[in-house]
């Protein structure tokens, strides 16, 4: 083939490439991609580009890798745009090293990162919650600056949100304070961080003066911002400045969401201030907006534990006649509540019910229903939970045991309770405070001393 007709080839198989990434193809861009490589046609960086954000976006990191090893074998030379994606595909995929070992690849290339890298790099370390990483984040922002590179808003707003998840409000307002003294602006986004922040950690004073702040400098408050406040005061108790804030809503013209009427549904719920509750929801309705699950949720939550299980029972009905999906949350919360009453059997109707809605019963839910049953004394029912629960797949845990082995105690079978407790630590499942409280009042304290080979001589967590 002529120089001529090969470069001719090589436009047509990055036409094609582009073609089928455009077109939302991207096996098929992929497979295009190989089959080039195999005739060995130059594809460009215009179609290796695409394909390479194509397949982030798809998630298929270990994809992403493969074409970008094969572009630099092909000697495709990757751009700062190629870095970038990588980067940020493997940011997704929690590959953090490898991100950081790519920016070190960027240089070797003659790329000089960018400030939209350290982002998507420090992004990453932020997103990995409290796995202890933000001491990273803020190593690479340190790094950034002695590489002479600018953090802009967008920087600061990540690591702020980054500190304000990983309960360390102190860090995010060292770091507001600087953004400030670097004349950047903060933004919506930086206040609602914060405040949402200080709302988490019961700081409702310092997240009504963020507010207060933002306002002065002519940010204005969106729907998030009241949300996050509403939330904080509902989680002390404060409903009345929790609605100071709905109303506030209103006012700004901005339209609450049914987060806002959700949260300050399930704050009443939580206060026992039930009317109060569905008042809100009635208001919520006439205002356009639906019930959710989340809504019915927190309602069904709010009359179990008001001890009025009918009105709850009439909410399921609501939940079925409307047709909003009811959830594992809802069905745990009835059975509790069953359970509660002395009425397992009841509760073991529902457990059939959630397997007809194709809903999957967690451990939360058979250990109710085995706490329930043993509490009534029913220890054989109790059992025959634990042997259905263990055919759907799911193992018994140490609340598992701890329930069984409290049922078994209180009927007295002290014998029949210390072997469960062997079979517990035979499995390697490690006794928690309640295990222990167990053994102490439930058997030592009445003389029965049980034989653990000194599983227990340590003291409790």
């Amino acid at each position: 083939m002529s120089i001529v007709g090969f470069g001719y080839c090589s436009i047509i198989a990055d036409m094609l490439v582009l073609a089928y990434v455009k077109n939302s193809k991207t096996g098929l861009a992929l497979e295009a991609f190989e089959r080039a490589g195999d005739y060995g046609f130059r594809l460009s960086i215009s179609s290796c580009n695409p394909l390479l954000n194509a397949l982030v976006k798809e998630n298929e990191i270990g994809k992403v890798e493969d074409v970008y090893k094969e572009m630099i074998r092909r000697r495709v030379a990757p751009n700062v745009i190629s870095f970038n994606t990588v980067i940020h595909g493997f940011c997704k995929a929690g590959k953090l090293q490898k991100a950081v070992d790519l920016i070190e690849d960027m240089r070797s290339w003659g790329c000089s990162p960018s400030v939209i890298t350290y982002n998507t790099v420090i992004d990453g370390y932020c997103k990995m919650g409290k796995a202890g990483k933000m001491y990273k984040a803020d190593a690479i922002l340190k790094e950034m600056v002695s590489k002479k590179i600018q953090p802009n808003v967008v920087t600061f707003n990540i690591l702020i949100d980054g500190f304000c998840k990983d309960d360390n409000c102190s860090a995010a307002m060292r770091l507001f304070k600087e953004m400030k003294r670097q004349d950047l602006s903060p933004n919506v986004i930086t206040y609602n961080s914060l405040i949402n922040g200080f709302c988490n950690e019961g700081k409702t004073e310092e997240a009504s003066a963020l507010l207060d702040e933002m306002q002065d400098a002519n940010v204005k408050p969106n729907v998030v911002t009241y949300n996050a406040l509403i939330n904080g005061f509902c989680k002390i108790g404060m409903l009345k400045e929790a609605r100071e804030f709905f109303d506030d809503i209103t006012d700004h013209g901005l339209i609450a969401s049914i987060v806002t009427y959700n949260t300050l549904i399930d704050g009443y719920c939580k206060s026992r201030k039930m009317e109060d509750a569905l008042v809100m929801r009635d208001l919520m309705l006439e205002n356009g907006v639906s019930s959710n699950t989340c809504t019915y949720n927190c309602l069904i939550t709010g009359f179990c534990k008001d001890g009025n299980r009918v009105e709850a029972s009439k909410l399921l009905d609501e939940m079925e006649e409307k047709g909003v999906r009811a959830d594992i949350v809802t069905y745990n919360v009835l059975i509790g509540a069953l359970c509660r009453d002395s009425e397992s059997r009841k509760a073991l109707r529902l457990l059939d019910e959630m397997f007809e809605m194709g809903l999957k019963p967690s451990h939360v839910t058979y250990n109710t229903l085995m706490d329930g049953f043993c509490r009534e004394g029913n220890l054989k029912a109790a059992s025959n939970v634990r042997m259905r629960m263990e055919r759907e797949g799911r193992r018994a845990n140490v609340v598992t045991y701890n329930v069984l082995i409290k049922g078994l105690c209180g009927k007295g079978k002290l014998q029949e309770a210390n072997k469960l407790l062997n079979e517990m630590l035979e499995k390697g499942l490690i006794p928690n405070r309640v295990t222990y409280d167990i053994v102490r009042d439930e058997m030592m304290d009445k003389g029965f001393i049980p034989d653990i080979d000194g599983h227990l001589c340590n003291s409790p967590p």
